[in-house]
């Protein structure tokens, strides 16, 4: 479960106040997954990092339970001196979690050959997100912070990546930041609306994608 409790988060553009999250308050169940949607610019992505830990809050508070993953795909962890799997086996033993097994998981699923074994700043950026989302769905999370991750590769590997999303949220919860509807409708069963620094949640998905419209017809 992740509950948000009051939290607040603005930024300063040319002099100018963004205020992305204005005293949220909200709970996401466990065993559910959930859309988060709103316009471009509103801040989904911030939400998702300040939950996950990569951005702190301006006010505020936020309680989890269970393992929580950091944003799927996120790439910025990785150190860029060392390798993919050097990389792979740090986070493996930072998590807990069997070294070996997440090493030749990640190897088979990123397909980057001998790239695996050479350092990250080698890498392009679509390799870093091919690793990055193998990392990330190699580890058991009770619940996976998800944006944008099934657009990075080829046809083949978006259909595996979605794949293997699909049966890791059989057993685990999700928040989804996507513009894709069709993936939205696919693995989402609930949804919440962020609009003007301000949440709103749906337990029907139907009735938060028809709110998240309204808004966009209104912009």
């Amino acid at each position: 479960m992740i509950v948000l409790d009051g939290i607040s988060k603005e930024f300063r553009l040319n002099g100018r106040r963004k205020l992305v999250a204005d005293k949220i308050s909200a709970t996401f169940p466990s065993d559910k997954s959930i859309a988060m949607l709103g316009r471009n610019g509103a801040g989904k992505s911030t939400l998702l990092n300040m939950i996950g830990g990569s951005l702190r809050l301006d006010a505020g508070e936020i309680r989890t339970t269970g393992a929580i993953s950091w944003p799927v795909g996120f790439a910025g962890s990785f150190h860029p001196d060392l390798t993919g799997a050097q990389n792979t086996r740090f986070i493996a033993r930072v998590y807990g979690v069997d070294t070996a097994e997440l090493s030749d998981f990640v190897e088979d699923f990123a397909q980057l050959g001998s790239h695996f074994r050479l350092p990250i700043r080698t890498y392009s950026s679509g390799m870093r997100s091919r690793l990055a989302f193998g990392v990330s769905i190699g580890i058991k999370f009770d619940t996976y912070l998800i944006d944008e991750v099934t657009s990075v590769g080829d046809a083949n590997f978006k259909e595996k990546s979605k794949r293997y999303l699909n049966e890791r949220l059989e057993t685990s919860g999700a928040l989804v930041v996507s513009h894709s509807m069709p993936l939205i409708q696919e693995i989402c069963t609930a949804a919440a609306v962020l609009e003007n620094g301000k949440l709103t949640y749906f337990e029907d998905l139907k009735e938060g994608i028809a709110c998240h419209l309204r808004n966009m017809r209104a912009q």
